[in-house]
């Protein structure tokens, strides 16, 4: 499966790409580094993520999940930047409980570009499985609070 790899504000990034589609953003540097137009377009869109150029990504995304792992993905893309959601509203939204939604949150694929990030608790910030956990979330909810222009968290 090619991927290329990139330095990012939350730590080293590894994106996969499959059929044309971006199926994985991974915490850590890929071994294998192939340059798709695919994946060069998706370093490219997080570069500018990065450096506060771009608040979103238009990239075909392709996430291996269940239906309803799909449906909760697809209810956290329509998160607006620099906003949050809670477990509970997503529930509502997409189906479930706030504790299914969390776990759907945990095994999601592609996070940044589908941004379970943007997700809290209801009773406080929540948790985040990926890069140096509540760290990293605060890193990526800092991001967007800049394109909202909005009072930073760090």
């Amino acid at each position: 499966m090619p991927q290329i790899s990139l330095h990012s504000p939350v730590g080293d990034i590894t994106v996969s790409e499959e059929d044309g589609a971006i199926v994985a953003l991974d915490w850590g540097w890929g071994r294998d580094q192939a340059a798709t137009p695919a994946l060069l377009e998706a370093r490219a869109q997080l570069y500018d993520y990065f450096d506060g150029k771009r608040p979103g990504f238009a990239l075909k995304l392709a996430p291996a999940g269940t239906a309803y792992q799909q449906r909760i993905w697809a209810a956290l893309c329509e998160i607006p930047v620099g906003t949050t959601c809670t477990y509970v509203d997503i529930a509502r939204r997409a189906g479930g409980s706030p504790r299914s939604v969390g776990g759907a949150n945990s095994r999601n694929p592609i996070p940044i570009i589908i941004p379970c990030h943007r997700v809290v608790a209801a009773n406080g910030f929540g948790g985040y499985s990926g890069g140096d956990g509540l760290p990293t979330k605060r890193i990526l909810l800092d991001i967007e609070a800049r394109f909202a222009g909005q009072p930073t968290l760090l």
